[in-house]
Formats: structure tokens, sequence, C-alpha cells
């Protein structure tokens, strides 16, 4: 695969792209989510966040969309806050996706060595010493692979995809023939009347928030297509990709998790063990739907897991050429692989491994971190977006991608602010090397820097003080 890089031909097309998308999103949340939602809200609060939130990554999505046919030339979700607010905040998105992509890798190994543990108890919780070794490995395993190769990498992960989707059909298919009306209808809200016929919208919304950041951290990594806007064929074809997976993953994702409230009671739901999909398919069919169920969960979180390793590697390597972070980490291999951004990623993902081994809860604590850290660059695309509609001329378009662009805004917003901000300050922790990398690429340009941006390197830089005080007062 020697300097093939350039060949168009062997670029990435519409349906890998669309591939990219789902297996990016379509982790390890898809097969844990009933014991998460369980837990939070019945299946009435369960439908309203899912409308809330599906329409809310709808706006986004069309953002994006809207921004690759705009302007096709921008590559990477981080340049969007680049061309619209400066280097600083290019580099603060580009730096908060990559850190989120770490993240979700962390999340992933936790849950595919509890995977491991239906086969091989030693895995245990999937938190031990056992499975960070084993984690360790496969995470530079993926590395290598990637580095001999993005677009073999991409088709791989189109294989991955239609693999991992066998079981997830059979999950939801069984699902809707064990349907039962009556349990569904005793699962609706927290009693067996209707929570409005009582005026307890309150308790309906605190329920509703409870639910967000789950069902949040399921669509990270819709923007894969975009990342990957440099190999498509035709870069107009990352937006159709974003929007066509989103829809794709929000049918999966309702039907994943509100199918088991008619089958099992709410708190039978939220005694489950993790990977809940696996016991609430063996339920079903007997003692093989178990294993079969985890081999499914063991191959869609791989294909995740490979997707972000592509992902975050990309990134660094356009932000570098971006002169966002030193040129080294956009130095290409023979294989037109970034090798030092899969590296410095490699050593950051192995970083937090470790972290999480001491953690109580590793897999939310993983996905939490993921997701607060990525909702801060699809607040700068809604934002881009309307900076970019407000430029128009006056016309029903102008006014449909401004409202577009605000709703994106809201949605993001409100996320950060229901589901809490001390993830995000606990994020800002892990900028401070990129910021050290950041200053010396604008210090060798003899870069000055406006009041703004030092204004902006202030607060992240008192977030992050913020975030360390967090952890002292633990």
């Amino acid at each position: 695969m020697k300097a093939h890089i350039h060949n168009s031909s062997e670029k990435i097309g519409l349906i890998t792209l669309v591939s990219i998308v789902i297996t990016s999103a379509l982790g390890s949340g898809i097969f844990t989510i009933n014991i998460n939602l369980a837990k939070a809200a019945p299946a009435g609060s369960v439908i309203i966040g899912w409308m809330f939130v599906g329409f809310g990554t709808l706006m986004l999505a069309l953002s994006i969309n809207y921004l690759a046919v705009k302007m096709p030339e921008l590559e990477g979700i981080f340049s969007y806050g680049q061309a619209g607010f400066g280097n600083f905040i290019g580099f603060f998105c580009g730096w908060g996706y990559w850190l989120s992509a770490c993240l979700g890798n962390v999340a992933f190994a936790v849950i595919l060595m509890s995977s491991f543990s239906f086969f091989f108890p030693v895995f245990q919780t999937g938190q031990n010493l056992t499975s960070i070794i084993t984690a360790s490995l496969i995470l530079w395993g993926l590395i290598i692979l990637v580095n001999h190769g993005v677009e073999s990498a991409a088709i791989l992960n189109t294989l991955i995809t239609c693999c991992k989707l066998l079981p997830l059909l059979c999950l939801i298919g069984l699902g809707i023939e064990n349907f039962n009306f009556s349990i569904f209808m005793s699962n609706l809200w927290q009693n067996s009347n209707s929570l409005i016929e009582k005026n307890n919208i309150d308790l309906i919304g605190k329920q509703v928030r409870g639910c967000m950041l789950t069902m949040a951290w399921v669509f990270v990594g819709i923007e894969g297509a975009t990342t990957m806007a440099k190999r498509a064929k035709n870069k107009s074809d990352t937006g159709k990709a974003t929007v066509l997976g989103m829809l794709c993953l929000l049918v999966l994702y309702v039907l994943a998790s509100v199918l088991p409230y008619g089958y099992l009671s709410r708190a039978a739901l939220s005694n489950l063990a993790q990977p809940s999909g696996a016991y609430i398919f063996k339920s079903m069919v007997g003692s093989w739907g178990g294993p079969f169920i985890n081999l499914g969960i063991i191959i869609s979180i791989l294909g995740a897991w490979l997707s972000w390793t592509m992902l975050p590697a990309e990134t660094t390597s356009l932000m570098a050429e971006k002169k966002l972070l030193p040129v080294v980490f956009n130095k290409k291999n023979k294989f037109g692989a970034p090798t030092f951004s899969l590296i410095i990623e490699g050593i950051m993902c192995q970083i937090f491994l470790l972290v999480i081994y001491f953690a109580a809860d590793a897999y939310n604590l993983a996905y939490s971190l993921c997701t607060s850290s990525i909702i801060i660059c699809y607040i700068f695309v809604g934002l881009f977006q309307i900076k970019t509609a407000l430029k128009n001329k006056v016309s029903k378009e102008k006014y449909i991608n401004l409202i577009i662009g605000l709703l994106t805004v809201f949605f993001e917003g409100a996320i950060i602010i229901f589901v809490g901000l001390k993830y995000l300050f606990l994020c800002f922790i892990a900028y401070l090397p990129g910021l050290l990398f950041y200053l010396w690429v604008k210090r060798k340009e003899a870069f000055v820097f406006s009041k703004f941006e030092v204004i902006e390197i202030g607060l992240l830089l008192l977030g992050s003080f913020y975030g360390l005080w967090i952890i002292y007062n633990l």
C-alpha cells in the first residue's frame, strides 16, 4: 500500500463513510443502555428523552451536513471552530475531540473485558489487572493495524459493521416478537397511573435529565465521516453519511432500549449484570443466547475501537497541517499513516487505562468524561453554522439554517448543564499537555496572541485548576 493515498480510486466512498459513522458510534453503548436507562427512568420518560436527544442530534447532523456542503475544503470537526473563531478555538476543539476518543477507547476497553468475563471469569468485572493488561495489548494491536494503512482499516471497518449488526438485529427482532403490551404499560411510568395525570412533570423532567448523558454518549462518533473527509472520494458525501448514519443509529437505539420494557419489569432490567443485552437475549432463547450476543458485543466494540483509533490520529494529523500542533504529528510513514499521532494517542489511552483501574465505576466515568469533552466541539459546530448563515442573503434557507444552528447550540449546551459541569472541568486537566504543544508551535512561529486568545487560555487554565481542586476534594 505504498504511496497510494492520493489515488482517488482507492479513496473512501459514501457507503464506507456511512459505515464509519455507524461503527464509530455503535460500540458498547447499545448493549449496555438497557440497564443504565432502566435505573434512571421508566419507559415513558425514556421515550421522551429519545425524542429530545434524537431531535437535538439530528440538528447537529444537519449542521455538519450544511457546513460540509458549504465549505468542503474544511477537514475535521475542529476546523469549524478554527475557521469561525480563531486558532486557539480550533486547537481547543481538536484536542477535545482527540481527548474524547481516547476516553471512549477506555470505556470500550472496560466493557470489552466485561464481555470476556462471560467466557473467562478471570476478567471479573473488566477492571482488574488481567483486564488492564489484555486491554493494553488490544490497544497497541489496533494502533499497529491502523499504522499499516488507514484505508485498509476503513474497509475492514465496513466488514465489521456488517458482522456486528447480525446479533443486534436478532436481539431487536426477538424483542419485538416477545413484546408484551401489558408489561410495557406497567413500566410506562413510575407507578401504574400516568405521571402526567398526577401532574408530576418535575419528576418526568428529572428522569429525562437522568437519561440524557447515556443517550448523548451513544451518539458520540457521528462526526466520524467528517474527520475522514480528506480520504473521501467526494467531500460532500461526508455530510450525507453523517445524516444517514445518525438516523439509522436512532432507530436502533430506540428499539434496543424501549423493547425490553415490554419483556421485563423495570426492577429486573435495573438489576441485570453488564452487558445487559446478553442476559436479556439469554432469557429469551436459552443458554446459547448469552455467548451469541457477547460475541456480537466483542465484534461491535472492536469495530468501534478500530474507528476510534483512526479518527483521533487523523485529527491530530490535520491539526498539525493547520499549525495547531507540531509538524511531527502529521509525519506519515510509507503506508500514509501518521505514526507519531498514533503513538501519542496510544500513550494517552494507556495512561487513562491505568488511572481507570482505581476508579469505582470505570465505565460510567469514562463515557461521562468522553461525552463532556466532545460536546464543546459540537457547540462550536452550531456556533459556526449560525455565523455562516448570518452572512447569507435574506432568504428562507438562511433562516432555516440559522434555526438549525441555534437548536444545535441549545441542545448541546443543555446536556452540559444537565449532566453537570464537573466532568468538563476534569477534562480540562488533560488539555494541559496539548496546550504545551500549541504554545510551542506558536512560539516557533513568533505568533502574537490577541487579547481574546490570552483570555481563552487563561480560562482554560482556571478550568483545569478547578478540575484539580475537584479531584483533591474527592
